[in-house]
């Protein structure tokens, strides 16, 4: 399955920081709820009683990312667990720009030529990704593909472009140049070089439709943990408490926190200069990239946490806010008639937060501190 032995360790590391996450969220070391011993399911499951409910957990590895899920229910089956991998892999594929069995693949060969037959479900994500654009002046941008190719951070890239290649990435970019035909179900883009990238909606949206299928079930308690980036707490706990996730550091390794959060029927989404990145003369180059500059921002921001009802706005948001920087980030949010909030970190371990969310925020660490 594993190609060489280098992948081989990444997921194992990946799987042992995806445990410990998933401890801090579901909150504590002390186990006095009358938890019973963990058995599996033929599928892969780890079956539990929790609290004299039934939970379900299975961890995947898909969107190259681990994932986490945590069902809550006493009619939680594995079937539930084979149709959430099986939602995630087809979106996996779907949506991917470099799969190339993938419709979003075949769009982007296609480019500058025809229009290419499409599902439902892409044309929802791609005009989705059309109105967040808008929303945000193109500051998301999902023809962002020929920048995110040519910078390639995280996949070997490890140098900075040269400034005319970013110049001809950019002129590629430009989200009104998708042609959607909902009619025809077909999606086109207008010029040959243009690459349509959903990865800054992909794992929300992937949450979105997970979170849906769960309530369409009747599971309505559940966890649902996207590679720590997109968490979605559907529900309560089935003690009726809130769920307690940990905040990442964003100085150090997954799985470790700076503070925690409470939070029931709510998403968290982060994003951070500490996910993919390369240093060259000193400077930080991080996966974040500007389409307005064609380099990653650098804005003073070390990271974003969106907090909202919806998975997919809040992985735009967490993009397009932060490139915004923080003093537009946070007007922009608090004009918002959504219940959004956010909170920032500054490069000198200032936190700034929306007016809904800093009495919640709990810091653990005495190095991150409340601005004034």
């Amino acid at each position: 399955m594993f190609k060489n032995k280098k992948l081989l360790l990444i997921l194992a590391g990946l799987v042992i920081i995806a445990a410990i996450v998933i401890w801090l969220v579901v909150g504590g070391k002390g186990d006095d709820s009358g938890n019973t011993a963990a058995t599996e399911t033929p599928g892969g499951a780890t079956v539990t009683e929790e609290g004299g409910t039934k939970a379900l957990a299975q961890t995947f590895y898909i969107y190259d990312t681990v994932v986490n899920i945590k069902i809550f229910g006493n009619d939680a089956t594995q079937q539930n667990m084979d149709d959430i991998q099986s939602m995630l892999e087809r979106m996996d594929t779907q949506f991917s720009r470099t799969k190339e069995d993938g419709e979003l693949y075949a769009v982007n060969q296609a480019a500058g030529k025809e229009a290419v037959a499409v599902s439902d479900e892409t044309i929802d994500i791609v005009k989705q990704s059309i109105k967040y654009a808008e929303d945000m002046d193109g500051l998301y941008e999902p023809t962002i593909g020929p920048l995110v190719d040519l910078w390639a951070i995280g996949e070997g890239g490890e140098r900075v472009p040269e400034q005319a290649d970013i110049d001809a990435a950019k002129s590629l970019i430009n989200y009104k140049d998708i042609i959607v035909d909902e009619s025809a179900k077909t999606i086109k883009l207008a010029r040959e070089g243009m690459v349509l990238d959903m990865g800054g909606i992909g794992k929300g949206y992937a949450a979105d439709r997970i979170a849906d299928y769960l309530k369409e079930q009747g599971l309505d308690s559940a966890m649902i943990n996207l590679g720590g980036s997109s968490i979605i707490a559907l529900g309560n706990k089935p003690n009726g408490s809130q769920w307690n996730i940990g905040l990442q550091d964003p100085d150090q390794s997954r799985g470790t926190q700076l503070g925690t959060i409470k939070i029931s029927d709510e998403v968290i989404d982060a994003s951070g200069v500490y996910e993919r990145y390369f240093i060259q003369d000193g400077v930080r180059y991080h996966h974040i990239l500007d389409p307005r500059t064609g380099f990653p921002s650098q804005n003073g921001l070390k990271s974003i946490t969106i907090m909202s009802p919806n998975a997919t706005d809040a992985d735009a948001l967490s993009t397009g806010v932060f490139l915004m920087g923080l003093e537009d980030g946070l007007k922009y949010l608090e004009s918002l008639p959504e219940e959004v909030e956010a909170f920032f970190i500054t490069e000198d371990n200032k936190i700034y937060a929306t007016s809904g969310i800093r009495d919640r925020l709990q810091l653990t660490d005495p190095t991150y501190t409340f601005a004034d």
